[in-house]
């Protein structure tokens, strides 16, 4: 995975473990850089991740935790050796849809759990920092890191919800049309057509084409601009 997450770029160490020592930080709104956590050592990375990869499934073998709880807890660990040179945060979020997949939570299919974690950054550093202490020692308390993730995956379980109700509100299927409609309804300020793709899952992108030209000719919307950077607005907003 690491090797094809960096097969596009001019790094020549993807998918090998890292050969000099790495740090976790995060950047301040003023460009001011803080070490979160210093990870394991290059010559302790390759045991430490075959240890916790046997340790995970072992534990998912016993059937002594819930997978929710131990995927988290597998990711803490995984960030706390942070195994690679560059990319460990974007695997890490690979690995959370893999091993989400691997136990039937799909969600990320439709909701990016990427983009969520995204914009609530500042408490996923946060949780990370209260999680990884005394993690070298094995005292470490990971609580924080476990209530983040299954906040972060509730809130895209309950944003898919929302979205699919739009074409079901009715009792019956919608419309490509009627569904765009609801959805479009709830909007504020200009919106593309690939927040709609977005907003309405059930729906392919020649549908939504074909919803938002119709809504434009009713003059349910406003269409701005042309091309790809065309845009679209409530027309009742931009009259008031």
């Amino acid at each position: 995975m690491h090797r094809d997450l960096l097969k596009f770029t001019n790094y020549s160490y993807g998918g090998q473990f890292k050969t000099t020592p790495n740090e976790i930080d995060m950047v301040l709104a003023n460009g001011e850089k803080v070490v979160l956590f210093k990870p394991l050592e290059p010559y302790e990375t390759a045991p430490a991740i075959e240890a916790i990869c046997s340790k995970y499934q072992e534990a998912l073998d016993k059937e002594l935790v819930d997978e929710l709880i131990l995927i988290p807890c597998f990711l803490l660990d995984f960030l706390c050796i942070h195994p690679f040179n560059d990319g460990n945060g974007r695997m890490s979020r690979l690995l959370t849809l893999l091993l989400l997949y691997r136990s039937g939570y799909l969600v990320g299919q439709y909701i990016s759990i990427e983009k969520a974690i995204a914009d609530t950054q500042e408490a996923y550093y946060d949780a990370l920092q209260r999680a990884d202490q005394g993690w070298h020692e094995g005292t470490n308390d990971p609580k924080p890191f476990i209530k983040y993730m299954l906040s972060i995956i509730l809130s895209c379980y309950k944003e898919f919800e929302a979205r699919v109700s739009i074409a079901y509100s009715s009792g019956t299927k919608s419309t490509s049309y009627d569904v765009v409609k609801v959805y479009v309804s709830e909007r504020i300020g200009k919106f593309s057509k690939q927040e709609v793709l977005m907003g309405c899952p059930s729906l392919g992108s020649s549908s939504v084409e074909s919803a938002l030209k119709k809504l434009v000719e009713d003059g349910t919307l406003v269409r701005i601009g042309a091309g790809r950077k065309t845009m679209y607005a409530r027309a009742d907003s931009i009259m008031s």
